[in-house]
C-alpha cells in the first residue's frame, strides 16, 4: 500500500510518500509545495490555487492508495489559524478528488507514534524520520513532518487491520 502524508501550510505544504509492505516501510518521495506570496491582500486565492495544482501533480505522479493530514494547530492568531485551515482544506480536497479516504491526526498523536513522546520537538521528529529512512534526502522540516504523518497513518492502518482480523476470527 502506498501512503501519502501531508503537512498543511499556506506557504509550505509538506508531502511524503511511503510504501507499506507488512510491517516494512520504505521511502518513495518527499517534497514541499511552495505557494508564491504576493504583495496584495487578495493573493490568498492564488496561493490556494498554486497549492492545489502542485498537490494534484504529486498525487498524479505517485498514485497513493491512502492519505493522511495533520489537524490544524490553533494558535493565538485567529487570522493565521483561519488561513492555515484553508490550506488544510486543499490538503483534504485533493486526495478526496482522487477517491482516497483521508486519515486525520493530531500533531501530538503523530509525535507519539514516531518519537514515542506526544510533546516531542520538531528536531526529534526529523531525527526519527531520518532513522526510519537512512540515506534519504528530506526536502525540509515540512517534508519530514509529512513523512511522520504517513508513518503514523501506516501504523494506524496496520493496527486496524489486525483488530479487524481478530474480530473476524473471534466471530467464527
Amino acid at each position: 500500500m502506498r501512503v501519502l502524508g501531508i503537512d498543511p501550510g499556506l506557504r509550505n505544504l509538506g508531502w511524503g510518500v511511503i510504501d507499506v509492505t507488512g510491517s516494512r516501510l520504505s521511502h518513495v518521495a518527499n517534497g514541499i509545495c511552495h505557494s508564491t506570496r504576493g504583495d496584495e491582500e487578495g493573493d490568498l486565492a492564488q496561493r490556494l490555487v498554486s497549492l492545489h495544482s502542485q498537490l494534484t501533480e504529486v498525487l498524479r505522479v505517485f498514485a497513493p492508495d491512502a492519505a493522511a493530514v495533520e489537524h490544524t494547530f490553533v494558535n493565538k492568531d485567529a487570522v493565521a489559524t483561519l488561513k492555515l485551515g484553508q490550506a488544510r482544506g486543499i490538503a483534504l480536497l485533493v486526495p478526496a478528488q482522487f477517491g482516497l479516504t483521508v486519515g486525520e491526526y493530531a500533531p501530538n498523536a503523530v509525535k507519539k507514534c514516531v518519537v514515542g513522546v506526544g510533546h516531542a520537538a520538531k528536531q526529534q521528529v526529523d531525527h526519527m524520520v531520518k532513522l526510519q529512512f537512512p540515506g534519504v534526502t528530506i526536502a525540509g522540516p515540512d517534508a519530514a513532518d509529512a513523512l511522520a504523518i504517513a508513518i503514523c497513518h501506516a501504523h494506524h492502518m496496520q493496527s486496524a487491520g489486525r483488530l479487524a482480523a481478530a474480530v473476524k476470527r473471534a466471530a467464527r
